[in-house]
């Protein structure tokens, strides 16, 4: 079983703790640099973009990296 890897943000103003499976914070680093960001600027966008405010940070970020993790995929089987 793997266990959860725990990252503190400041979101608006507030700071928060989000636990990921290390292979999500893997993708979500790599679409962060690949799009010029930090991984901070990353999330703070994944969490403005929420459709449903309730929906937990946490289960954003994992269908933003799943959603993108494709894309990660095939950029780097074409390099």
């Amino acid at each position: 079983m793997r266990h959860l890897r725990k990252r503190s943000f400041r979101l608006a103003g507030h700071r928060t703790s989000v636990a990921l499976e290390p292979e999500f914070w893997v993708v979500l680093e790599a679409l962060a640099a690949r799009h010029g960001l930090s991984l901070a600027a990353l999330v703070a966008g994944v969490d403005a973009a929420r459709p449903v405010p309730d929906l937990p940070l946490a289960s954003a970020l994992r269908v933003h990296a799943l959603a993108h993790a494709g894309a990660l995929q095939a950029g780097s089987l074409a390099s």
